[in-house]
């Protein structure tokens, strides 16, 4: 599965990509998409938007992974333009119809670090326990991005085994009954 992660922003906006086929998860791309520094909203929002389609094609992404939005009373601007740039790439998942997954930031710090209070240096620097390759040069923004795809990634072997479980059960229980 090829699991694109986002972590939007209006000034940068955080992707990362990655293939989890193998058993350890192949980062096929990360970094920043940075609008161009106009005054106008919709133009950043469509420089933004067309960014995550052209990577959706490219990378032939299954699923976007975004952060739950939060807001805090004291940040209620910011959350209402982050806003904005989430709305883009929820646009670009539809339009190429693939699945939306959200998370909320502490638990994808938990899972990532053990910690969901940890910051995004201890975020950053444990990726290298799942990833095949951390660049240093990445943005808090882009590795970020990349946590959301893990996070997911980790998340969807975990159901897949406990439905491979439940299966088992239900093939043990039925041999059960009519042997």
């Amino acid at each position: 599965m090829v699991i694109l992660g986002v972590d939007p922003g209006l000034q940068a906006t955080g992707y990362g990509i990655i293939e989890t086929r193998s058993p350890r998860l192949h980062v096929l791309t990360a970094g920043d998409i940075r609008p161009p520094r106009s005054p106008k909203l919709p133009e950043r929002l469509a420089f933004i938007h067309e960014t995550l389609s052209r990577l959706i094609s490219r990378y032939r992404a299954e699923t976007v992974v975004l952060e739950q939005l939060f807001t805090h009373h004291a940040h209620v601007t910011t959350a209402a333009l982050m806003a904005h740039a989430r709305g883009v790439a929820c646009l670009a998942a539809e339009e190429h119809r693939l699945p939306l997954a959200e998370y909320p930031p502490t638990r994808v710090k938990k899972s990532v670090t053990g910690n969901g209070a940890a910051s995004k240096e201890q975020v950053a620097r444990m990726l290298g326990q799942w990833l095949d390759a951390i660049d240093p040069s990445w943005s808090a923004d882009a590795t970020d991005a990349l946590a959301l795809a893990v996070v997911h990634a980790h998340a969807a072997r975990q159901r897949k085994c406990q439905t491979l479980h439940k299966a088992r059960k239900v093939s043990d229980t039925f041999s059960e009954v009519a042997g």
